[in-house]
């Protein structure tokens, strides 16, 4: 029986090589030949006006706290059902939480909650697509231009992913990507900001670093460079974006592998589906997903808890995913929940994640799935 680990982080072969350019070149710190390759792949791949590398996703959504203004005492609108760098970095910024309740078929934030939530304090929205499946982005563009609001887009996992044409994270005000190791293209640790808004791109240079204008410097638009807004030091290693740039350059070559493992498992699965044993993933159809995980959904939490173990004994890591913010004492602390817990909770206990990761074989999928067969079926 073989080890099924749920994750092995991407490596298509081409890294090494581009490693060897940056050590070549003896520019290792962020913000040279390498990050700027990987600025305008990223431009090309999403049709953003402007992308900046940067140290990590929760960097990204932290920059972007800052270009939205937000203040003490606003009011930032997304859901619980997401990873805490989403909330942190507006609680950094001193705003207060409003979570509200997702949809039970794609796990987002429920367009049509978002409206009873906005007050005279809301400052932002913040989708999060989960699992690379867009959020229901016309509604929440138009609700967020009836009340003046800004548009945050989480999309972490949502790289290549697409709503109506347009790629995720390109469509609010800020998109917020993810390069982590479990992410399908990866650096090891990394991000980028997508910048929609041609205003904000020379803050977000002088945000990224540091809060000085040596961006500018360096392009000698000025003769010396000073500290002239807040920031920190989001420029991420000229060396994590060589081996994010092999990835990236044609990045059809991780996406279609990874599309047809994901496929493989649905096709496999459906039966348990069909049986109502279990539930599949949905992708509404102005969605392109990226196949970013497969989960599927159990019928409660002790089952999913006697299938995670059930699978590890076969050699298969499978793992539940975020434990709803509103529940955490955090989440508690810094954000209050906006309506009726519905499916946030619900519908968590039951997601159940398959191991997915560029490379994997069929017959590792076949084995997954004879797995859950027997737990099903033995």
């Amino acid at each position: 029986m073989n080890h099924i680990p749920f994750n092995v982080p991407p490596y298509i072969g081409t890294e090494m090589a581009y490693l060897a350019e940056v050590v070549e070149a003896r520019k290792l710190c962020g913000d040279g030949a390498m990050t700027k390759k990987c600025n305008e792949k990223l431009e090309k791949m999403t049709g953003a006006k402007k992308a900046l590398i940067t140290t990590s996703c929760t960097s990204a959504l932290e920059m972007a706290a800052i270009l939205a203004d937000i203040q003490p005492g606003d009011e930032v609108i997304m859901p619980s059902y997401t990873f805490v760098s989403t909330a942190n970095a507006f609680v950094l910024r001193g705003a207060k939480i409003v979570f509200v309740d997702i949809r039970p078929d794609t796990m987002n934030i429920d367009e049509n909650k978002i409206e009873a939530a906005i007050t005279d304090k809301t400052k932002a929205i913040v989708p999060v697509h989960y699992a690379g499946v867009s959020c229901e982005m016309d509604t929440i563009l138009d609700i967020a231009r009836r009340h003046n609001l800004k548009v945050v887009e989480d999309a972490a996992q949502g790289v290549m992913s697409f709503y109506k044409g347009r790629a995720l994270g390109t469509m609010g005000d800020f998109g917020c990507f993810s390069f982590h190791e479990t992410k399908n293209y990866s650096m090891g640790e990394g991000g980028a900001i997508l910048i929609n808004d041609d205003a904000a791109f020379e803050r977000a240079e002088i945000i990224r670093e540091k809060g000085t204008n040596r961006s500018k410097f360096w392009r000698g638009q000025v003769d010396k460079y000073t500290w002239v807004d807040v920031g920190s030091s989001y420029l991420q290693s000229e060396l994590n974006c060589a081996y994010l740039y092999a990835q990236i350059a044609d990045p059809n070559v991780i996406n279609d592998n990874r599309l047809a493992t994901w496929n493989r498992y649905f096709a496999a699965l459906k039966p348990l589906a069909d049986q109502e044993l279990i539930k599949l993933p949905v992708i509404p159809a102005d969605c392109v997903h990226n196949a970013h995980m497969f989960y599927i959904k159990v019928k409660d939490l002790t089952e999913r808890t006697n299938l995670i173990s059930f699978l590890k004994e076969r050699g298969v890591g499978a793992v539940f995913h975020y434990i709803p913010l509103h529940t955490a004492p955090a989440g508690r602390k810094f954000g209050v929940f906006c309506g009726e817990d519905i499916y946030t909770t619900k519908e968590s206990e039951r997601l159940l994640r398959l191991p997915l990761w560029y490379g994997m074989t069929a017959e590792a999928v076949e084995q997954v799935v004879n797995a859950v067969f027997e737990f099903y079926q033995g």
